[in-house]
């Protein structure tokens, strides 16, 4: 197996609309060139008019801020990385509190959070909400954190025949969490004390809960597929099952793809534009690839594609 210094990173990262009327989605990735640590936040706002975008902004914002800050001294990040990631956490509540507070209107607004620092061969995270963090091993996916929403408890009526596999997909509370960043009190934060360590081959896919609009046979199976190829690849395959699916309330989508690849092991930079199907409504997204190759880090655009169109909010 190589060395921590034979790993590299293939980093590609997307954010799309959806059929919904408001992007309430925020994700900031930096993997800088030289650097030692590379960091990924995202939220999943909540409150719809009541500020969901700018409760997730300033999550983001907040958590990727502090985080880069700490992240200058990478051995004490290391040592105190779980520490570190909580304390930012509590503080990008504290500050969603204060707007709140300032802004009577935001009343009820919300966020979930996950960020990750994969610092060398070891992968550091925290969540709280329903945004899912995936690990892509030896053909495998695996959820890692858990979801703080009532969907868990649906699914389970469900394998208890108390419900139909369609009426558990379906529930009007499926969506409802039980964490979640508000200003008030955080009743659960998911953050191990101990990093995943990270080999070659590992994906590492943090999103939003949009990218649940993919059946998770079907996301292991497109991982599968394209688990030799870049990450901009990988994400425009999702980008493209998003828009094959046509879901007519897809929700906002935002993701991160982290790939972990051997020194000289990385594959040329050929993304694959997909060509989407004539469709009424406009197709827009902005995305960005960070690619570590030989002991740098490069940043590359990624023109990716995914649905943008009016739709009801749900959450």
């Amino acid at each position: 197996m190589p060395n921590t210094d034979d790993l590299r990173l293939d980093v590609a990262t997307g954010i799309g609309q959806g059929r919904r009327e408001h992007q309430e989605d925020a994700i900031i990735a930096d993997f800088t060139i030289g650097g030692e640590i590379g960091l990924a936040v995202l939220g999943d706002g909540m409150g719809g008019h009541a500020a969901g975008d700018v409760a997730s902004r300033i999550a983001v914002t907040e958590v990727f801020s502090e985080l880069k800050l700490r992240s200058d001294d990478p051995d004490r990040f290391i040592r105190y990385a779980p520490g570190i990631l909580r304390e930012a956490t509590r503080g990008a509540n504290g500050s969603i509190a204060a707007h709140v507070r300032s802004h009577a209107a935001t009343t009820g607004m919300g966020t979930t959070l996950v960020a990750l620092a994969v610092a060398r061969d070891r992968l550091f995270w925290l969540s709280v909400g329903d945004s899912p963090l995936f690990l892509f091993r030896d053909g495998q996916l695996h959820q890692i954190n858990e979801d703080h929403s009532l969907a868990p408890q649906i699914d389970h009526m469900m394998r208890l025949g108390l419900l139909s596999a369609d009426e558990a997909r379906r529930h009007p509370d499926r969506n409802c969490l039980t964490s979640a960043l508000t200003g008030a009190e955080i009743h659960q934060i998911d953050c191990p004390d101990r990093p995943i360590g990270l080999a070659v081959g590992d994906i590492i896919v943090a999103a939003s809960d949009g990218l649940d609009s993919i059946e998770r046979e079907r996301l292991r199976a497109l991982l599968v597929q394209y688990r030799r190829r870049t990450s901009a690849e990988i994400a425009n395959a999702l980008f493209c099952e998003l828009e094959t699916l046509g879901d007519p309330e897809q929700d906002n989508v935002c993701f991160s793809v982290i790939r972990v690849v051997a020194r000289g092991g990385q594959p040329a930079v050929a993304p694959h534009h997909p060509v989407p199907a004539e469709r009424p409504h406009k197709r827009a997204a902005l995305s960005l690839l960070h690619l570590r190759q030989g002991g740098a880090f490069r940043a590359l655009p990624l023109a990716a594609r995914f649905l943008m169109t009016l739709g009801r909010r749900t959450q």
